[in-house]
């Protein structure tokens, strides 16, 4: 089927969604028409583009016509609308492919971000506070809110873990490409002789789970009680008010501890539990290894990396696109938009390739 093939049957059920939208029936079933409503939004930006795509068609038809008029002057002036035309055609065309690209069904979620400290000890775990501290104030800058969900706090400072969702229009879409193991070359504050050191953490980015989605049943689960404590031991409270979740099927363990109610704690466990199992469900469907968790996250090890910060030189380098930016101090401020961007583009080429072959 050719592109404009494709474009045709996306405007006929666009016109037809329209038709339903003011049928009294459809209006009276909230769930279906919450439904169409919410495809009718993402049809609508590749509707408009093609009418785009369809007016500078005709008008390209027009101008090429009159290159054959007797009049030079009214030739030159077809000539230059022309040369016009076709670089707007053509860009409206690459428009196009992309939004015809297969969507990510989860791509418009929010998100359940997780960042483990991995090789390199305390410095690890300095880095797992800068990853997390450069996330929030993009999302900041996205105007998404932040809640942490876990935390384990190291006794330098940073993170040994820490989990967090992420709540934004298309946070997911925007942070898939995060996922995998991050290193980074600094000199240490502890450092006398100046040394550069090589320190690296995981990141894990999972789709936020409806509860509908992930069937849990309370059988299947484990739950234990027990104090919180925080860096270097410390009691949070004297009260057992962590949780711990066992899901027994898969053995996958949440713990939580950031607040003093036990209730609080125990929703926030399974609000992490459900996206853990909706991701390894929707892995497998994909027929990707996902039951081990290292599938996307590495092992943690300085040797397995997407991405490398370099602070002696001011470098970021994204290892799976051949990237490299000589701005670091501004995306640990949160100036990620150009390292995104970059993979998002990247990753629609190769879709588009995919298609072509």
């Amino acid at each position: 089927m050719s592109m404009i093939d494709k474009l045709e049957e996306v405007a006929d059920r666009f016109r037809e969604i329209e038709g339903q939208l003011s049928d009294p029936k459809v209006i009276a079933d909230q769930g279906r028409y919450r439904n169409l409503t919410k495809e009718h939004a993402e049809l609508s930006e590749v509707v408009a583009v093609y009418d785009q795509y369809r007016k500078t068609d005709s008008e390209l038809k027009e101008s090429r016509e009159l290159l054959r008029d007797v009049d030079p002057e009214v030739r030159e002036m077809a000539r230059t609308e022309v040369e016009e035309l076709e670089v707007r055609h053509h860009d409206l065309a690459d428009q196009l492919r992309v939004l015809l690209l297969p969507k990510d069904p989860n791509a418009d979620r929010n998100l359940i971000l997780e960042i483990r400290a991995g090789t390199g000890g305390d410095e690890a775990a300095l880095f797992a506070g800068d990853l997390f501290r450069m996330y929030s104030r993009y999302a900041e800058r996205q105007r998404w809110k932040v809640e942490i969900l876990s935390s384990a706090e190291a006794e330098v400072g940073g993170f040994k873990e820490v989990i967090a969702l992420m709540t934004g229009q298309g946070a997911y879409g925007r942070f898939r490409f995060e996922s995998g193991t991050h290193r980074v070359q600094r000199v240490p504050e502890t450092e006398a002789q100046g040394r550069i050191h090589t320190s690296a953490c995981t990141v894990a980015v999972l789709p936020e789970a409806e509860d509908v989605e992930v069937a849990i049943d309370p059988s299947d689960l484990r739950i234990d009680l027990f104090r919180a404590s925080g860096a270097g031991g410390q009691h949070v409270n004297k009260t057992e008010s962590a949780v711990r979740i066992t899901h027994i099927p898969t053995g996958v363990v949440v713990s939580c501890q950031d607040e003093k109610s036990q209730h609080k704690n125990k929703a926030k466990a399974m609000k992490v539990l459900q996206a853990r199992l909706l991701e390894s469900m929707q892995a497998e469907q994909q027929a990707k290894m996902a039951a081990d968790r290292k599938s996307q996250v590495g092992s943690g090890d300085r040797s397995e990396r997407i991405r490398t910060y370099n602070f002696p030189q001011g470098r970021c380098t994204d290892h799976r696109i051949g990237l490299t930016l000589y701005k670091l101090e501004a995306i640990m401020q949160g100036g990620l938009d150009e390292v995104i961007d970059a993979l998002i583009t990247h990753h629609q080429a190769e879709l588009m390739a995919g298609q072509e072959s």
